[in-house]
């Protein structure tokens, strides 16, 4: 069975038609889109996770999502944060056009939003309240839970506004870098608590988000 389907797709990638699929192929390689990282990094699928704690060493990021001062130009005054969803990267911006930049994981299709907002409330080892739409997808999660260690809301919550949104903390590190949650931005516990010490209640909090065609 096989050696017939290798007989098959010799057959096929001889024909005239297969090599120019192929050419197509090796151009659309060529373009620079999306790097193929953040396709990959899309295709994570994990639900919630409730009494989970992880590890120091599952906590440990990738090196690009690890916390890190960084060249940011901008006309936005020192102290405002910046999320820019498509790339997975929140921005705390300092002067002399620089920022600290931190890897969040950021809204799946369907929950991504922009906007400006202040933090208005922030809060340490917040409960848990999941949303509707949240125990819809997955009926099994609890109606409450208390904070702690196992929480999903992590170690720290800066409320955003009036909203429903948050930046806070996450017992699935390896969930960094994904767009996956339900329109709230999560972060590793030590990174969350160390910009909850960085910013006060009323830090201007922009999202942005790349427009897609």
């Amino acid at each position: 069975m096989r050696d017939k389907a290798v007989q098959i797709l010799r057959k096929v990638l001889k024909s005239p038609l297969s090599l120019a699929l192929l050419g197509c192929a090796a151009v659309i390689a060529l373009a620079p889109a999306v790097p193929a990282e953040a396709g990959v990094r899309d295709m994570l699928n994990i639900n919630e996770q409730p009494g989970v704690v992880p590890t120091k060493q599952e906590s440990l990021l990738p090196p690009e999502f690890r916390p890190q001062p960084v060249y940011f130009r901008s006309n936005e005054a020192p102290g405002t944060i910046i999320i820019n969803t498509d790339e997975r990267f929140l921005y705390l911006v300092q002067s002399d056009n620089r920022a600290i930049r931190y890897g969040v994981r950021v809204g799946r299709d369907g929950f991504q939003w922009s906007g400006l907002l202040k933090i208005s409330r922030k809060a340490e080892w917040p409960d848990w309240r999941p949303p509707a739409e949240m125990i819809q997808r997955q009926p099994y999660l609890p109606r409450f839970m208390a904070g702690g260690e196992g929480n999903p809301m992590g170690a720290r919550a800066l409320y955003l506004g009036d909203t429903i949104y948050r930046i806070h903390g996450t017992n699935q590190p390896q969930t960094i870098g994904h767009a996956l949650s339900s329109g709230c931005f999560r972060m590793v516990n030590n990174d969350v608590m160390d910009l909850y010490e960085r910013v006060p209640v009323g830090t201007k909090v922009i999202v942005r988000q790349q427009a897609k065609l």
